[in-house]
């Protein structure tokens, strides 16, 4: 079944939990970590980019958001990057766009960034790290968005709330999971993202 053919308005948790949670780490190698910025990516996506990076995956390290959070003064790229920074990583390997508000917008402003690090037609492959619930939306609007030459590794992070095994228990994570399922549905029929057999 096509991502298009889903009714939003009548999946079962089953078709939800298809659609969001079967994604996998290949495993592969890549060019650079590109890690997108939330409320709470210095708690759970920095830990995972840091373990990728000390595990040779990729020898840079992206750090993809403009928004800011609560209180914080600067954006979620330069948090995330003070959080790097004090785990040992050399700031040579790392790389900062601070002008995306939205993950379509943490596409396009990293493929400058990309660029201007790499040249944008050496690149192979990318990591994606993300929150398990949001990555295949991010994995989609990568590969609408993004040069078609480029390959993606998914390295989903787990939070506590919208994991594939307790997401429907907790009240904010069902939320979470229906809006995320309306929004993708929504993205693929309007064109918005390339569709997808799930």
């Amino acid at each position: 079944m096509r991502i298009s053919q889903l009714d939003e308005a009548r999946l079962t948790n089953d078709q939800m939990t298809r659609l969001l949670y079967d994604v996998h780490d290949d495993g592969c190698q890549g060019d650079c970590i590109l890690v997108l910025g939330s409320n709470h990516a210095v708690q759970y996506r920095v830990p995972k980019a840091i373990e990728l990076y000390r595990a040779r995956r990729a020898p840079k390290i992206l750090l993809s958001g403009g928004a800011t959070w609560d209180r914080q003064r600067f954006p979620e790229a330069l948090v995330m990057r003070s959080a790097v920074i004090a785990h040992g990583i050399a700031e040579s390997d790392i790389l900062v766009e601070t002008q995306s508000k939205n993950t379509k917008e943490n596409a396009l402003c990293s493929l400058v960034t990309l660029d201007r690090a790499f040249q944008l037609h050496t690149i192979r492959r990318i990591l994606i790290v993300t929150t398990t619930f949001h990555m295949r939306r991010a994995h989609l609007t990568f590969k609408t968005y993004m040069p078609n030459w480029i390959s993606f590794s998914l390295c989903p992070v787990n939070d506590l709330t919208t994991r594939a095994d307790n997401w429907w228990l907790h009240e904010n994570g069902t939320r979470r999971v229906r809006d995320e399922c309306k929004t993708l549905i929504g993205y693929v029929r309007s064109g918005y993202l390339i569709d997808q057999d799930i």
